[in-house]
């Protein structure tokens, strides 16, 4: 009698004990983030107001961009997790749920609530972590080539080899993770390379079938490029409320961000790359407008995709509630 009484307790402790140690874990991610935030919307608030600048709409359709930038790639992501998995049933509004929660929690340096928020989902959804692991490399790779490949055929065309000249290490370097992205885009190279330290780790074989065959490798790779030509319509938008820029420069002007926001992702012990992003755009931008100009563009820009993480946030929120609970990031 005693035994089975006791029992029902020692299982309810448990189960109170996990979620409380859950609430606590939220609480502190939440403050973390929170903290990381509001101290980089400070920053770049401030500085933009020394500038004394008049408010434009332009700078709200800019934001909206940036929002929406982050709702296709989590379209974009959830296909790859399908095309993975093709047992998993990943509506697009979830897959842009579980985007937008990890888009936020890039405010931990090193993306360890990025990833960590969607191994914890695909625990509760009943997908492989180890596949979503994966797909979560894919994303990465994608949008690094989505970003760098245009970026650098267009800026190259239009400011020729000189822009590769006294800043050959800030541009150039980035370009050499192409060479471990094209090893994506080969089905059997990526197995093999990820094969060896996940069998050590996890202690069992990685699937074959958890990687993209080349043809939808590719697919997928250019439905990246959809969020990053998105990002560069905002950016051109605010760009032209501090400068008269000709629409011979709205391509330069996109292919700049796009390669500032891949760069700032390289550095990835930096939260949401500060600094690194705003140092390329001014490095390049100042090769057509003034640098005072460019200073001014790369700080207005910092503040809008921090005020649109913050719309990405309520978005999540909206979408969350139309979720199930089991479901839900």
């Amino acid at each position: 009698m005693d035994d089975a009484t006791t029992a029902p307790v020692g299982g309810t402790r448990r189960a109170g004990a996990k979620r409380a140690l859950r609430w606590i874990a939220t609480l502190l991610v939440v403050g973390v983030v929170g903290w990381l935030f509001s101290r980089s919307l400070a920053e770049n608030w401030d500085q933009v107001r020394e500038q004394d600048l008049a408010f434009s709409w332009w700078w709200v359709l800019a934001t909206v961009c940036f929002a929406v930038a982050v709702a296709t790639t989590g379209i974009a992501w959830g296909r790859v997790v399908r095309w993975l998995d093709p047992a998993a049933r990943i509506p697009a509004r979830e897959a842009i749920a579980v985007q937008c929660l990890s888009w936020v929690l890039k405010y931990i340096p090193g993306q360890v609530g990025s990833v960590a928020n969607k191994v914890l989902w695909a625990g509760r959804k009943g997908i492989s972590r180890t596949l979503v692991l994966i797909s979560f490399l894919y994303e990465n790779v994608f949008l690094q080539i989505a970003s760098l490949v245009p970026a650098a055929v267009i800026l190259l065309i239009s400011l020729g080899p000189q822009v590769f000249g006294a800043n050959a290490t800030l541009l150039l370097a980035p370009l050499l993770v192409l060479v471990p992205a094209a090893v994506v885009l080969y089905a059997p190279a990526f197995h093999a390379l990820i094969a060896l330290p996940a069998k050590k780790l996890l202690k069992a074989e990685v699937p074959r079938q958890y990687f993209l065959s080349g043809p939808r490798a590719l697919l997928s790779s250019l439905e990246f490029l959809l969020p990053r030509a998105i990002n560069g319509v905002g950016f051109v938008l605010l760009a032209a409320t501090i400068s008269d820029i000709t629409p011979a420069q709205w391509l330069p002007f996109a292919a700049t961000y796009a390669l500032a926001g891949a760069i700032g992702i390289l550095a990835i012990l930096v939260p949401s790359g500060l600094g690194v992003r705003e140092a390329v755009i001014v490095v390049v931008l100042s090769q057509y407008v003034p640098a005072s100009e460019a200073i001014i563009i790369s700080l207005l820009a910092r503040l809008l995709a921090t005020v649109g993480d913050a719309v990405v946030a309520l978005l999540y929120l909206i979408i969350r509630q139309t979720l199930p609970k089991e479901t839900r990031p």
